[in-house]
């Protein structure tokens, strides 16, 4: 017996398997906003409304968390710019070349580990699993009020 079964929560069906599949695998190329739809469409299964919530907090979470980076980014760059312009207009500032693969390696860094839990959790969610991202799955059970199993 399965621990669905056991808990009084009916199994996932297959459309909504396949939904939150989608819900996960689409935030690759729709962002935050195939998650939402989905989200938004399946708002009456628990269990996609579940996977979609964490992707879409996923997507969120990476891009403030992003454009705060971008912002600080361009902060040093234009710092950096307008304190070389008293010596010789020529130099370009070092920060630029320094700063430029941090900033990509962390953007890259940061896609490489979405598409890993991307994968990740699209099998799980495929599977009928109710699996949480790292940090965020307990904010998601909390703002749908859904316990361990999608028990209530």
């Amino acid at each position: 017996m399965n621990e669905a079964a056991v808990s009084g929560v009916p199994e996932p069906t297959q459309d909504e398997r396949s939904m939150a599949v989608l819900a996960h695998a689409l935030q690759m190329v729709g962002g935050w906003i195939a998650p939402l739809i989905i989200f938004i469409m399946k708002r009456n299964s628990r269990f996609v409304s579940f996977h979609a919530l964490q992707a879409l907090l996923l997507q969120v979470a990476y891009f403030f968390v992003s454009m705060f980076l971008a912002m600080i980014w361009v902060v040093l760059i234009f710092s950096q710019v307008f304190a070389h312009t008293d010596k010789h207009p020529s130099d370009f500032p070092v920060a630029f070349f320094i700063l430029l693969p941090i900033v990509w390696l962390w953007f890259m860094a940061c896609w490489v580990g979405i598409l890993v839990i991307v994968i990740l959790y699209s099998i799980k969610a495929g599977r009928g699993e109710w699996a949480e991202y790292p940090l965020i799955g307990g904010l998601a059970r909390k703002m749908l009020g859904i316990g361990p199993n999608g028990s209530v």
